[in-house]
């Protein structure tokens, strides 16, 4: 059996938009990284519990990677507090 190597670059998973703290985020990737609801998420932005995202158009709305993340780090601190 020979084994082979390629060089095909592997694709960024949803973790990987978290290491740029300035990407914007759709919807879609919001839900998978926080397992939320797209419902429950505008609710909690509504409530103040959840980040505000950046409107950069009528139809066009996205989160700062960063502020995802810093609202997922104080979830798992609370859980431990």
């Amino acid at each position: 059996m020979t084994s082979r190597t390629t060089n095909k670059a592997r694709s960024p998973g949803p973790l990987d938009a978290l290491a740029v703290p300035d990407a914007l985020l759709r919807i879609a990737l919001v839900e998978t990284l926080t397992g939320l609801s797209r419902q429950t998420i505008y609710r909690k932005v509504q409530a103040g519990d959840f980040c505000r995202p950046i409107k950069l158009s009528s139809r066009c709305t996205r989160w700062r990677a960063g502020d995802v993340h810093a609202w997922l780090v104080s979830r798992k601190e609370a859980a431990h507090a």
